[in-house]
C-alpha cells in the first residue's frame, strides 16, 4: 500500500490525458459531420482535463508523493491536453467545414493551429526552468491550461461550425493572439493571490454571472481576465501601485 499511493498522482495525470485524447477523437471524428453538440462535448472534456490536472497536484501533496517523474508527466499531458486537443479541436471546428470553398482558410488555419501548440510547448518550457526564479503569485505569460480555455470557451459559446469565410478568419486570429499571449512577458495573475474579503466577492458574481449567461459566461470571463490583465501590466508600467507589482528576483 506503501508503494502504491505513489501511482495515485500518476493514475489522475492519466484520466486527464484520457480527457484530451477523447477531445481530440471527437474532433476528428466530427471534421466533416460538424454535429455542434459532438464540438461542444469535446470542448467540455478539455474543460474535465483541466479539472484533473489541478486534482494530480492536489492528491501528490495530501499524500506526501511528489516526485520528480510526476513533474514530466504532468507537463507531457499539458503539452497534449491544453495544446495539441484545443488546437485540434479548432481546426476541425473552424477550418474543414470551410476548407472545399476556401483552401486559402484551411492552409492558415493549419499554420494558426500549429502556432497555438507551439506557443504552448514553449510556455511550458519556460515555465519549467523558471520555477523559483519568478514570483509566485503571477504567472510569465498567460497559462497554457487559461490558453486552452479561452479558444475552447468559444465553441462552447458557438457550438455550431462557422459558415463563412469570415467567422473562419476570426478563428484564426483567435488562435494567434492566445498563442502570443501565452510566450508574452505579460504578468498573469496566479491563484495564489492574497485571499481577501473582495476575492470572495468576485467569485459570488461570477458563479451568479455563470448561472445567468450559462455558456456565453466563459466568452466573457476570459474577455475580461486578458483586457483586465494587459490594463493592469500597462498601469504598473505608468507607475501605480495600488495592486503590488510582480517581485523581481536577483540572480
Amino acid at each position: 500500500m506503501q508503494r502504491a499511493k505513489f501511482a495515485l498522482p500518476s493514475s489522475v495525470t492519466l484520466l486527464s490525458i484520457a480527457c484530451g485524447f477523447g477531445s481530440i477523437v471527437l474532433s476528428v471524428d466530427n471534421a466533416h459531420a460538424g454535429y455542434a453538440a459532438d464540438y461542444r462535448l469535446a470542448a467540455a472534456l478539455l474543460v474535465l482535463a483541466g479539472i484533473f490536472d489541478a486534482l494530480d497536484g492536489f492528491v501528490a501533496r495530501a499524500t506526501g508523493t511528489s516526485s520528480e517523474f510526476g513533474v514530466q508527466l504532468d507537463s507531457i499531458a499539458d503539452v497534449m491536453n491544453f495544446g495539441c486537443a484545443p488546437a485540434l479541436l479548432l481546426y476541425c471546428y473552424g477550418f474543414v467545414p470551410m476548407g472545399p470553398a476556401d483552401p486559402m482558410l484551411l492552409r492558415a488555419g493549419g499554420i494558426a493551429a500549429f502556432f497555438f501548440v507551439a506557443c504552448g510547448a514553449l510556455r511550458l518550457a519556460r515555465f519549467n526552468v523558471n520555477v523559483g526564479r519568478t514570483d509566485p503569485k503571477y504567472f510569465v505569460g498567460m497559462p497554457i491550461t487559461a490558453g486552452a480555455a479561452c479558444v475552447a470557451s468559444v465553441v462552447v459559446a458557438w457550438p455550431e461550425p462557422p459558415d463563412t469565410s469570415l467567422h473562419g478568419w476570426l478563428v484564426v486570429l483567435l488562435l494567434f493572439l492566445v498563442g502570443s499571449l501565452m510566450v508574452s512577458t505579460i504578468r498573469f495573475p496566479s491563484s495564489k493571490q492574497k485571499k481577501s474579503t473582495a476575492l470572495f466577492v468576485v467569485l459570488a458574481i461570477n458563479i451568479a454571472l455563470l448561472v445567468w449567461l450559462r455558456a456565453y459566461y466563459f466568452v466573457l470571463f476570459f474577455l475580461v481576465y486578458v483586457t483586465g490583465t494587459l490594463a493592469l501590466n500597462l498601469a504598473w508600467k505608468q507607475g501605480f501601485t495600488k495592486v503590488p507589482p510582480p517581485v523581481v528576483y536577483e540572480d
